[in-house]
């Protein structure tokens, strides 16, 4: 499932896990039943390409790019910059005490205790959360059923290799595959690539997880039983996380399910979006192999999720490698942030005609390309049309503010040079 708008990115969050489960001993019952435990755990990887964490042995970009030149060549339709290559690699999903790491281990633990193989008793979802980013396009795109006018193509939004492979923008450019390779039931977690605004919530590199589930071929299973099993599944994890919380369903659409259903839950006072999901569209099910299934799929963001749980108000604090922010947690628990210091802003303006072609992406690019997490916001403040020379201004606040330190105006001045010189030679911009 992809996850949020644009695509549907959604926020979701994950606390202890040992409460009871209404229903749920019911349910696992019935799914047991209908997967057929022999068939379910003969299943195999068929590919090395796609294969559990603990079978790993190096990562590398994929579709056989080794080097992270290579990968920011200056070549025809590439768009990847060298800001973006340096957080390839990271894993912060797999660092100790990481709070993303905290929330995929919490969400893996779910599915483990709760679903099992009906004759082995081994777990039934397998994870994989250590797949190459770099994806066809037509994986992550195409066999998806994402329409070819979508905005999510531009390389406004997505980060392209060439015309034919791009950084995977949702975990969902890995469906097909582990379909095809046999996976009945999976999590797959990982880092996906956006090109996104500004500010404290968004960041062109972030973490999703995706799970799907598709059920033994059978007369009774069809679209209203998967639904009511999606449902339950699904509410059966957020009240093992939040207790017993308010839900509720919301019709939605997304090219990929169908039906498409968001959910919300009440918490903190407030409703909040935590998933996208859906019955996996039939069209899908049968280009890999699987006519006559029928399964669902969902998705959620880590980041807004860790962000709700632990109360974290900053999405680059993520990336921080700052021990007064990493030591603050601990695996297998939900701590509260308590923020460390509040370093005082830096306010630069920029105006300039606007180029032909112009999006507000390409523009936040060659900011984050200079000033990587030492931008905290940008912000349109003011937008003029000369009626007589047919041409469009924009001014824009650009926040500088690290999340380690004081920023002196000598050394943001010289990134902010660099940012006006990047508008008129990179975005073909014209400063005023």
């Amino acid at each position: 499932m992809l996850c949020a708008s644009p695509l549907c990115r959604e926020l979701f969050a994950v606390g202890q896990l040992s409460r009871n489960v209404s229903n749920l001993k019911q349910q696992k019952t019935t799914i047991k039943r209908l997967l057929g435990g022999n068939k379910v755990s003969s299943l195999g990887l068929v590919s090395n390409k796609y294969r559990p964490l603990s079978q790993a042995t190096s990562f590398d970009y994929g579709l056989g790019v080794t080097s992270s030149k290579d990968l920011s060549a200056n070549t025809p339709g590439n768009n990847i910059t060298e800001n973006i290559v340096n957080h390839i690699g990271r894993g912060l999903i797999h660092k100790k005490d990481h709070p993303l790491q905290i929330i995929k281990t919490l969400i893996f633990k779910y599915f483990d205790e709760n679903f099992k193989e009906s004759e082995t008793g081994d777990v039934l979802f397998k994870k994989f959360d250590d797949l190459p980013p770099l994806v066809q396009t037509v994986k992550a795109f195409d066999e998806l059923l994402i329409p070819k006018d979508h905005v999510s193509r531009k390389p406004s939004d997505t980060y392209y290799y060439d015309e034919s492979s791009c950084l995977r923008p949702h975990t969902s450019a890995h469906q097909t595959d582990l379909f095809r390779a046999g996976n009945m039931s999976f999590l797959c977690a990982g880092d996906v690539y956006r090109r996104d605004e500004i500010d404290s919530c968004h960041y062109p590199v972030f973490h999703q997880m995706e799970g799907a589930m598709i059920f033994e071929k059978s007369s009774d299973i069809d679209d209203a039983f998967v639904e009511k099993e999606l449902k339950q599944t699904l509410e059966g994890m957020i009240r093992a996380i939040f207790g017993d919380v308010e839900c509720r369903w919301i019709e939605a659409y997304f090219p990929f399910t169908e039906p498409s259903l968001e959910l919300e839950i009440y918490y903190n006072d407030e409703w909040l979006e935590v998933l996208g999901c859906g019955v996996v569209h039939s069209n899908i099910l049968d280009s890999c192999g699987l006519e006559g299934h029928k399964g669902w799929a969902f998705g959620l963001g880590l980041e807004r999720l860790a962000m709700v749980l632990f109360d974290i108000p900053d999405i680059r604090l993520f990336w921080t490698q700052d021990p007064r922010f990493l030591d603050q947690f601990e695996d297998g628990k939900i701590t509260q942030f308590q923020p460390y210091s509040k370093y005082p802003p830096c306010y630069k303006d920029v105006t300039f005609w606007l180029p032909e072609n112009y999006h507000l992406n390409d523009l936040n690019e060659v900011i984050r390309t200079r000033a990587g997490d030492m931008v905290e916001n940008v912000d349109l403040i003011d937008d003029f049309f000369n009626k007589k020379l047919n041409r469009q201004s924009h001014c824009y606040r650009i926040t500088f503010r690290s999340m380690d330190r004081s920023l002196t105006n000598a050394e943001v001045d010289t990134i902010q040079e660099k940012i006006r010189e990047d508008i008129e030679e990179v975005l073909g911009g014209e400063l005023r």
